[in-house]
């Protein structure tokens, strides 16, 4: 199957998981493009866990069809395994080996030819920047180091697809900046397809090619980060008043989305764009209005995520 973007890496179709009497997925549809960033979004307990793991052939769909790098996920699941990557939202690292033993290991159990596992180590641990720690216990690493280690053991294999589940969960700001640059390289300099969770709508914003919003079962929403936003609209200016004269005349006066009395703000509905802005301006100058704040807000995920799911309500997958 292929895509506007290209051939298709993972593709699935009304796939369905159920425990007991609780529907994790009713029926999702998938088609991922190959040598892209796919973020799957959701509340906690959504389900996207449920379909990383159906995806990699950890568990089972009760219905659906799912292809990944071509090969039927169900019919053919040790042809799907031998072209995928997965790093779970908790470390695989061994931490009473090294980076470099622990590289090792990755590299007998993908069976990769005796000469090769070596020098295939040692390219990580470059490219990830461990050659300092190759020698130290993981058990020394910090919380990013062992992320990257984590991530080039899942690479030992030269996976085509990717699944990232939560992977900078309990990062700190720099240490997740650099797992997004390792991954956006890993896309445009390898063609690798990388699947995302994340609970970081700044992550998903910054590395998605698409997003897709998981709630209650279903996929309520698909496409581009930009064509979300547009979607959901709420764009709006902030004035904020120092005089309550100005800010009373301006109330009556501009088209106004709520206002706040105490701190005497306004919003403004607005496109956010050169033209919108200029026309509120000229009408402030017109009647004569000080305004002693002004903030632009465009529609960002967060808004995409709010406006689809609600409140943020914890939705408990149940026990595998």
């Amino acid at each position: 199957m292929t895509t506007d973007l290209g051939p298709s890496a993972v593709t699935a179709t009304a796939v369905r998981k159920v425990y007991g009497d609780h529907v994790v997925l009713d029926g999702i549809d998938l088609d991922i493009p190959a040598g892209s960033v796919f973020a799957l979004l959701g509340p906690n307990g959504a389900g996207k866990t449920t379909v990383v793991q159906i995806l990699s052939t950890l568990i089972r769909a009760d219905a659906g069809d799912m292809r990944v790098a071509g090969h039927d996920v169900v019919r053919d699941p040790d042809a799907v395994r031998a072209t995928i990557g997965v790093t779970g939202q908790f470390s695989a690292v061994d931490s009473f080996l090294t980076g470099e033993e622990n590289l090792l290991l990755m590299a007998d159990l993908n069976r990769l030819p005796r000469r090769e596992r070596r020098p295939s180590a040692a390219e990580l641990l470059a490219r990830f920047d461990l050659v300092d720690a190759a020698r130290k216990p993981a058990a020394t690493y910090s919380g990013g180091m062992r992320r990257r280690l984590d991530l080039a053991m899942t690479l030992v294999g030269r996976p085509r697809v990717i699944f990232l589940d939560e992977p900078t969960t309990g990062l700190d700001p720099r240490s997740r900046r650099t797992m997004w640059e390792i991954i956006r390289r890993l896309v445009n300099d390898e063609g690798v397809t990388v699947f995302l969770t994340t609970q970081y709508l700044e992550e998903a914003d910054r590395l998605a090619d698409r997003i897709a919003v998981l709630h209650r079962g279903k996929v309520v929403a698909e496409g581009p980060p930009e064509e979300l936003k547009r979607q959901v609209g709420g764009g709006h200016v902030t004035l904020r008043f120092a005089d309550p004269r100005g800010y009373d005349h301006a109330a009556r006066t501009l088209d106004v989305m709520s206002r706040n009395d105490e701190t005497r703000t306004l919003q403004i509905p607005s496109q956010g764009d050169l033209r919108s802005l200029r026309a509120l301006l000229d009408r402030l100058d017109h009647a004569s209005l000080t305004v002693d704040e002004l903030q632009v807000h465009t529609p960002d995920l967060d808004d995409v995520f709010f406006a689809l799911t609600g409140n943020p309500v914890t939705e408990q997958e149940p026990a595998r």
